[in-house]
């Protein structure tokens, strides 16, 4: 499996925001994608989901499961945890693995949660958790529903040392297994020997990201 894109450009609100950008990134690589505020960072993770038209350039992916797109085998998590307050932790993931294509029997959901250091909340509303909680609670949405490629906006947002550790595992878990990450962050987020696609700056005030 190969992600690549070609020259690509997107517009938001009239305003070109990402322009001239290539990359190649194959199963069991990360790329991180990194560059202030207003560069295009998630602007660009949203178009290789298939949220945002490109004006300019192609996106392809080489392998992968056969005429399905590019977005139909991604998983996106964006700035949003994505989480119905009044549902569990555990409801939040069967909706989500249901809506994903996934395997939405309890022991996966609990397997799930377990990994990021949730199970003892499995059964708590999602409006009763932490900042952190609800984060690794959408994080366990990618071990539900299983897809090749993750596309994550700023994923340890909110999350203390240990909960950033256990994610780390997860993340070289996923490309162990051939799986591709593509990555916007300000930070290190455990993928330290990863190469890195630097955006450049803002092209215009006020700039969708």
């Amino acid at each position: 499996m190969r992600l690549s894109a070609q020259e690509i450009a997107i517009e938001r609100g009239g305003r070109r925001v990402v322009s001239g950008v290539s990359f190649a990134t194959g199963g069991g690589e990360a790329l991180l994608l990194t560059g202030p505020n207003g560069s295009g960072k998630s602007s660009l993770l949203r178009a290789v989901a298939g949220f945002l038209p490109l004006a300019a350039g192609a996106l392809t992916l080489e392998g992968g499961a056969g005429e399905a797109s590019i977005g139909e085998q991604s998983h996106y998590l964006g700035h949003a945890d994505a989480l119905k307050s009044a549902l569990t932790a555990a409801e939040n993931l069967a909706f989500w693995a249901a809506a994903l294509g996934g395997d939405s029997v309890r022991p996966v959901w609990m397997a799930a949660l377990d990994r990021l250091g949730l199970a003892h909340v499995a059964d708590f509303p999602v409006r009763a958790l932490s900042a952190g909680q609800k984060r690794r609670v959408a994080l366990a949405r990618l071990l539900v529903a299983p897809r090749p490629i993750w596309l994550l906006d700023e994923p340890t947002t909110a999350l203390d040392a240990a909960a950033q550790a256990r994610f780390g595992l997860i993340m070289r878990d996923h490309l162990a297994g051939g799986g591709l990450i593509l990555a916007a962050t300000h930070a290190p987020i455990g993928l330290d020997d990863a190469p890195r696609l630097t955006l450049g700056e803002p092209l215009a005030t006020g700039a969708a990201a």
